[in-house]
């Protein structure tokens, strides 16, 4: 009898809840994310331009400079402080583009150094970043093996 009488109370509850649990702001943060990853995009393509004009990089070669720029300016605006605020504003914006992915791994090494160099910066940083490496070698390394045989 007292279970039914808790399961009633708890559903009464959630239903009050229910009610005056705020509306997200779908459109608006949607709104937020386009403008923030699309930032990011123009930056990198900025960056990239300035590898080709400046640095004459050929085209096709200037998009790994700008991915390693995009990713040391990430993980210095992490360490920074700055990053979380513009990632708290921005949402997904900042989390889709290779900037999320440095803002994750930098943050995990920030929030273990006390733990050490190894122990702590290394290992912590790396347990998210090891998937991730795992799974492009692998990959590659099949679409290697596909194209070697298929299209050599």
């Amino acid at each position: 009898m007292k279970q039914a009488e808790e399961q009633a109370q708890n559903a009464q509850y959630q239903q009050v809840a229910k009610q005056h649990q705020p509306r997200p702001k779908v459109l608006r943060n949607c709104l937020k994310a386009f403008v923030a990853g699309g930032l990011i995009c123009v930056i990198g393509q900025l960056l990239q331009n300035m590898y080709i004009h400046v640095f004459h990089f050929q085209p096709d070669k200037a998009g790994d400079p700008t991915v390693a720029t995009l990713i040391f300016i990430a993980a210095v605006l992490t360490g920074l402080g700055v990053f979380d605020k513009i990632g708290q504003w921005a949402g997904a914006g900042t989390a889709v583009p290779v900037t999320g992915f440095a803002n994750s791994i930098v943050s995990a090494a920030l929030e273990h150094r006390s733990e050490g160099w190894v122990l702590g910066i290394g290992g912590n940083m790396f347990k998210l970043a090891g998937a991730v490496i795992v799974f492009g070698v692998v990959a590659a390394f099949f679409i290697g093996i596909i194209r070697t045989l298929f299209f050599s």
